[in-house]
């Protein structure tokens, strides 16, 4: 939902500066929009960004400014290489400029060539025209970024000007070194607009914060930090923009994930501009962040891809309880169907639980029992298995069974089925490639197992505007607290297989996110054969993770762009072993 805030409102009134020889203002509205472009759609990200100016314009501001690459939507890929894409893209925004010459400016990002060289620009309209163009100087290149791929550097710009103001613009990672804003700062630049596609991972707006007080406070300038919100594949734009004063002073936050429009007033004063005192939203504990971050990329991802409905295997599990969440609280209970398909292996507990799930959630949940077609396809390769031991590969086949009447329902009733394996699973290959891990998208793919269990109770016992499922125990208890398993033969436990999660998540964060070396994470006293295990069972997981679907990322090493390793490599650390 769009909401408006009001970031201090002061009067205008009339100061002399001796050394400024132009005519000039002393109060500056500033309209910044933290909104949700969608990639590609440029008619419609065109016409977000015209309602943004005319709110500015009724509310008498200078100026309003859209966020990075807003025009095309963020991140564009490979897409923005196609020289038609940049071609309608850079017309949206000439004939944006001719719909708002009567008005305020309007700073826009979107691509730019120039010499025959594709930039990240940011363009500021006035007066019916392209009045600046400033290109982006720093491309990031790591994580998610691949900006050094498609867009060329270029040098640093100087201030843009408008209604006598000089504005200084880095884009997003310009402002995360320092010497951008210290050429801007040089070259006259009085206030800082740095306009960003940043996306979300804990901790983030704390790190987005330390940066821009730095900022500030090495130039002696405002800086209002503008970051757009919204689901992209498997980012989310968390929004969380911010307003500074020289000295660091925080005088203004956005809601995280919620799209806004605010107004931003500075005041002249002998020490230069000032930023008006406004409302301070506060930013979310990482564990309502991550959930919130799930359910909006859920939501996105689905609307941006054309699907207003969701399916999803239930099995009684914590993952899958949790995923039914994530999709009642992202589109409605109404809009997802839920589908126990048990085996002769599946529990009584396990049937009661998910109809448990289901009915606090008020979600649809069929059943389609598996047992024959199981039965079937174990008579068709009966022939060939003959004088075999019965093992994982008839366990498979229950999962991958399970995965074709799944993708049945889905394609039959156009619904898209998300998968439920957690970042634990997902690791180390606990799941069945073309059964379990079909789907189009997983809210939970970055998400160990242990945080699994704290997002549940966190969602029990918290209920937020933002959620479109009911409030109250929607996990039942039993749900979190019994041993997870798989189900796919009598008694089956994860722990029978895998470490207990409590070590496993800890092994696995030293080996993905810290890139540790085996024997550091045996130094911290885990067992070196356990920590071995895991390292090559997430080795040899590879090739099952290149086909999985995109999900939600979360951490700075999720599975997928993050983090980037080959599939058939037989390197392993020796760990300090003979």
């Amino acid at each position: 939902m769009l909401s408006r805030l009001s970031l201090g409102v002061v009067p205008a009134r009339t100061m002399a500066k001796s050394n400024h020889k132009a005519a000039m203002t002393d109060h500056f509205r500033l309209t910044i929009a933290q909104l949700n472009p969608v990639l590609g759609d440029l008619a419609g990200n065109a016409a977000k960004a015209r309602a943004s100016w005319d709110q500015a314009k009724a509310a008498g501001a200078d100026m309003v400014a859209l966020t990075e690459m807003f025009i095309t939507g963020y991140q564009t890929q490979d897409l923005i290489l196609k020289p038609a894409f940049v071609a309608d893209a850079v017309g949206a925004v000439e004939a944006l400029a001719k719909a708002c010459a009567d008005g305020p400016a309007l700073g826009i990002g979107g691509p730019a060539l120039v010499a025959g060289r594709l930039h990240n620009a940011y363009y500021v309209l006035q007066h019916g025209r392209i009045a600046a163009t400033v290109l982006k100087h720093h491309l990031p290149n790591d994580a998610v970024f691949d900006e050094k791929r498609v867009f060329s550097p270029a040098e640093v710009n100087g201030p843009f000007v408008v209604n006598g103001v000089r504005i200084g613009t880095p884009i997003c990672e310009d402002a995360w070194h320092p010497d951008v804003v210290e050429t801007l700062a040089e070259t006259g630049a009085e206030i800082l607009l740095v306009p960003n596609g940043s996306p979300y991972h804990r901790g983030k707006p704390n790190l987005r914060l330390n940066l821009m007080v730095a900022r500030v406070v090495e130039s002696g300038l405002p800086l209002v930090y503008l970051n757009m919100v919204g689901g992209q594949d498997d980012q989310v734009f968390d929004g969380s923009s911010m307003v500074l004063n020289p000295g660091g002073k925080l005088m203004a936050q956005l809601p995280q994930f919620d799209e806004v429009v605010a107004h931003v007033d500075f005041t002249r004063t002998p020490d230069g501009w000032r930023a008006a005192q406004g409302d301070m939203a506060p930013i979310p504990p990482i564990g309502e962040a991550d959930y919130r971050a799930c359910v909006m990329s859920t939501a996105d991802y689905m609307a941006k891809c054309g699907f207003k409905k969701a399916l999803l295997g239930l099995s009684g599990g914590i993952d899958s309880a949790i995923v039914a969440a994530i999709a009642a609280d992202a589109l409605g209970p109404g809009n997802v169907r839920c589908v126990m398909l048990p085996s002769e292996f599946t529990s009584a507990h396990s049937l009661e639980d998910a109809a448990s799930v289901a009915k606090a959630l008020g979600v649809r949940l069929d059943t389609l029992p598996i047992t024959a077609a199981q039965k079937a396809v174990g008579d068709t390769l009966a022939p060939l298995f003959e004088g075999t031991t019965p093992g994982i590969t008839e366990e498979n086949i229950q999962s991958r069974l399970r995965g074709v009447l799944l993708m049945a329902l889905s394609n039959k009733f156009g619904e898209m089925l998300l998968t439920t394996g957690n970042k634990s699973e997902m690791a180390v290959g606990y799941c069945t490639i073309y059964g379990d891990m079909n789907g189009g998208f997983n809210p939970v793919k970055d998400m160990y197992k242990t945080r699994m269990f704290l997002t549940a109770k966190w969602r029990n016992d918290n209920h937020r505007p933002w959620m479109k499922g009911p409030p109250g125990e929607v996990i039942p208890a039993r749900v979190i607290t019994k041993p997870p398993s798989a189900e796919l033969r009598a008694n089956q436990r994860d722990d029978d297989s895998l470490p207990p999660y409590e070590v496993l998540d800890v092994i696995l964060e030293c080996l993905v996110e810290k890139e540790m070396a085996v024997a550091d994470i045996v130094a911290l006293g885990f067992d070196l054969a356990t920590v071995k295990k895991v390292e090559h069972l997430l080795y040899l997981s590879e090739y099952k993770r290149y086909q999985a679907a995109p999900g939600t990322r979360l951490t700075q090493k999720a599975f997928w762009l993050d983090r980037r390793y080959p599939i058939a490599m037989r390197w392993r650390d020796p760990g300090g072993a003979a």
